[in-house]
């Protein structure tokens, strides 16, 4: 992160243990994630990049360390920073016999809006993916794309400063993650801090101003795409680096 950027996350020394496993999911991680930054979190499969999600959104606990977010302790003010972030899940978290609109209806109650505001941000978020055709029709009726699109609206409707998506352009095609690339960004360029995992690596290599490649519970490597390719001259892509880093293996 550059120094002159104001923290919008740290994360010291975070160890997360679950009782059955025999290493910890996240070993004395510590990170800081810049206001405005589109920071991404690179790994392969049982990284711990989902319980270091979790524990971001107040859904875990650590079993030690220390997580700042807007600058007061999760652990203190869980409920209040919850209230602050947009949280696009991997699994699609829509009720498919509802309609978008009830959908999005629904979420927004959830989060505390109501009236013109409401029916105000519904109109813009089916204005913003595309949607405003489909928005009666239910969700169980939508393409994989359009149910992704549907999701991310769920994270964004009650326009948070932080927005942590988890895999949201897994299984689509490419005109519908490219439609879901181009909101992000201009989210982001709006001033809304990112953290983004994903599995195509040039995604990330595209989208993230920093990015962390975590495996086994540890970081690996962190800094600007270019920084993280200038540190080895044999490096032509983001995918060589995290190759390099957690090996060549399949992992499940």
């Amino acid at each position: 992160m550059d120094n002159s950027v104001e923290p919008i996350i740290t994360i010291h020394n975070l160890t997360k243990r679950y009782p059955l496993l025999g290493r910890p999911v996240l070993d004395s991680i510590s990170l800081t994630i810049g206001r405005g930054e589109f920071f991404g979190l690179l790994g392969p499969n049982g990284a711990g990049k989902t319980t270091l999600i979790s524990i971001l959104c107040g859904i875990l606990r650590p079993n030690q360390g220390k997580v700042n977010i807007f600058g007061v302790d999760i652990a203190h003010h869980t409920k209040s920073i919850k209230e602050r972030i947009g949280l696009v899940t991997q699994d699609i978290a829509l009720y498919e016999e509802l309609t978008a609109r009830e959908n999005f209806t629904l979420f927004g109650r959830l989060y505390g809006l109501r009236g013109k505001y409401l029916k105000e941000r519904i109109d813009a978020c089916l204005e913003i993916t595309g949607l405003r055709e489909k928005a009666d029709f239910r969700i169980l009726t939508f393409s994989g794309g359009m149910k992704r699109l549907a999701n991310l609206v769920i994270g964004m409707l009650h326009e948070p400063p932080l927005l942590i998506l988890d895999e949201p352009t897994l299984g689509i095609d490419t005109q519908a993650r490219h439609r879901i690339l181009e909101i992000l960004t201009s989210i982001n360029e709006n001033g809304v801090s990112m953290i983004y995992t994903t599995h195509y690596i040039e995604e990330a290599e595209r989208l993230c101003s920093c990015i962390a490649i975590i495996d086994k519970g540890c970081i690996l490597d962190q800094g600007p795409p270019r920084e993280l390719l200038s540190r080895d001259s044999g490096y032509n892509n983001l995918e060589q680096v995290f190759l390099q880093l957690t090996g060549r293996n399949f992992k499940d």
